[in-house]
């Protein structure tokens, strides 16, 4: 599990150490939040794309080796970052640490896939925890550790801790990961799905651009968007070995809402990530190392609530708790103004560490019993993919709500909007029935004879 969690934190600690330096990335460089927001999106722009790709390198090519090319790239990019030449150059920056740390969960997945089904038993429910509490508390954490970061060394920092980081995880891989020896899955370069590869870029790549700016003046993106999406679906139907094997997902539609539950959930779990440490910090006036210890209190409710979440057998039970607690915290927001008690800022974090615990242990577990195994590691990239799509949307909902400040009035505004995809969220999973624990029982059983 070493490597595994070593490799699985790089995302996360990425994703969220950025949060406490928009402001100071701002105000070196002269960009508004409107403009410092690529830095978000460019992120999981980059992994909506690449977490599939590596899934299926990973089904293709063994997750050992894709996972060791991944921490490589994040060493670079780390590098990269410390040049610091633009906005736009730190832009690219992190869209290539978008791409190298989106190896590490579809490797993961199948890693320990593979370990279950050598020991003819199910994946055990404590390793995704162990997977999930480690994301988790990095994320919860992250904001607080790149405050202290950016006290001491400045904002190039939380680029440049990818360099240390990203060795270790070499490093752990090389000294404990089996080497990949499974060939049955193993397809030749020339026989991958290269065409659908490009396809599925183009269209997500400007679709993604629409979400992020959905004015008229966009709508051209939105058009190319479904147009090569068409195309994208028609090659999949025809070719022998599919990027995405859109005749599994069609049949198998309980994994495609799996993919919508995650996609609402991180919307609202990353809009509060990245929208409430901005107002902390422009809106209530904290420094960013406060700002960033005032979320302390989520890795700690996230760490047990992930713990708890590994135990027992239902889980629709846990994804309506954890629906109507992201709704609940939402609402808490409404009540945040310039001169707000740190009683109440602490307690909005707590709520959402509630949250954020229970969903991805939750999911998880149930993309384990629904996804085939020779197609664990492109469904996990896609599972991935859904997650970020998320994110994306947050940053998309946060600019819309601050515009040029994070004021309590934008604040306010992101807290309506999140209260109404709560909403949604909390019916998508009070609708779906293949989350009770017959059905999922059946879809690992039919998984393991498959295997």
């Amino acid at each position: 599990m070493a490597p595994l969690v070593a490799s699985a934190l790089l995302n996360p600690i990425n994703s969220t150490l950025i949060a406490v330096a928009l402001i100071p990335i701002g105000h070196s460089l002269g960009a508004s939040p409107a403009e410092t927001a690529w830095l978000i999106s460019a992120l999981y722009l980059a992994t909506a794309i690449g977490q599939p790709l590596m899934g299926l390198l990973v089904d293709r090519f063994g997750p050992r080796r894709v996972l060791l090319v991944g921490a490589g790239i994040v060493v670079l990019a780390g590098a990269g970052g410390l040049l610091a030449l633009s906005l736009e150059w730190l832009v690219g920056v992190r869209a290539l640490l978008g791409i190298g740390t989106c190896a590490a969960f579809p490797a993961a997945m199948t890693i320990l896939r593979y370990r279950a089904e050598d020991a003819a038993t199910e994946v055990p429910r404590r390793s995704l925890a162990t997977l999930a509490i480690a994301a988790q508390t990095t994320m919860a954490i992250g904001p607080a550790f790149g405050g202290v970061l950016i006290m001491l060394f400045g904002w190039p920092s939380i680029f440049a801790v990818n360099v240390p980081l990203g060795v270790v995880a070499i490093v752990l891989a090389l000294r404990w990961l089996p080497k990949d020896d499974r060939t049955a899955n193993r397809t030749p370069l020339t026989k991958v799905d290269l065409g659908g590869i490009l396809l599925f870029s183009l269209a997500m790549f400007a679709v993604l651009l629409f979400v992020m700016d959905p004015a008229p003046r966009s709508a051209y993106l939105l058009l190319i968007g479904i147009v090569v999406g068409g195309a994208f679906i028609l090659v999949e139907l025809r070719v022998r070995t599919p990027f995405v094997d859109l005749r599994t997902l069609r049949a198998n539609r309980p994994i495609l809402r799996t993919y919508l539950r995650q996609a609402l959930a991180f919307l609202i779990i990353y809009a509060i990530m990245f929208g409430y440490v901005q107002w902390l910090e422009q809106g209530r006036g904290l420094s960013e190392s406060v700002a960033g210890i005032l979320l302390l209190p989520m890795s700690g409710m996230a760490i047990g609530t992930a713990a708890l979440a590994a135990r027992g057998r239902g889980v629709r039970a846990k994804l309506l708790v954890s629906g109507i607690v992201l709704g609940a915290g939402a609402g808490m927001l409404l009540f945040t103004h310039t001169a707000s008690p740190l009683l109440l800022l602490l307690g909005i974090a707590l709520v959402f560490g509630i949250a954020q615990g229970l969903t991805s242990v939750t999911n998880q577990t149930v993309l384990q019993a629904q996804a085939p195994t020779e197609q664990l590691g492109t469904l996990s990239g896609l599972f991935r993919s859904a997650q970020y799509v998320g994110a994306i949307g947050a940053s998309t909902l946060i600019a819309f709500a601050y515009g040029a400040e994070a004021s309590s009035a934008g604040l306010h505004q992101l807290a309506w909007l999140l209260i109404g995809a709560s909403a949604l969220l909390v019916l998508v999973i009070a609708l779906d029935r293949s989350l009770s624990r017959k059905t999922l029982t059946g879809h690992t059983k039919r998984a393991a004879a498959a295997a």
